[in-house]
């Protein structure tokens, strides 16, 4: 069996890396801001692709799409 992943699966996993990350540090700043231990515990232990993170912040933390958006674009937008 080959060790190394192939083209695809390459692709996928860098394309899940870059859906992935984003989403769980927002969950985890918000998490932390909010005192929120048993979420951040379980955000950091958890690897589900973004939904637990995503579930957090919009019906937890009740952020709406303008809040995240605005934290996504002032991230990109301060490495200018």
């Amino acid at each position: 069996m080959n060790a190394y992943l192939s083209s695809n699966q390459l692709v996928l996993t860098i394309i899940l890396l870059i859906w992935t990350i984003p989403w769980k540090i927002y969950s985890l700043w918000i998490a932390s801001k909010n005192n929120h231990k048993g979420w951040f515990i379980a955000i950091v232990i958890l690897n589900t692709v973004g939904l637990l993170e995503i579930i957090y912040i919009f019906f937890v933390a009740k952020k709406n799409w303008a809040d995240v958006k605005k934290a996504f674009t002032s991230i990109i937008a301060a490495k200018k």
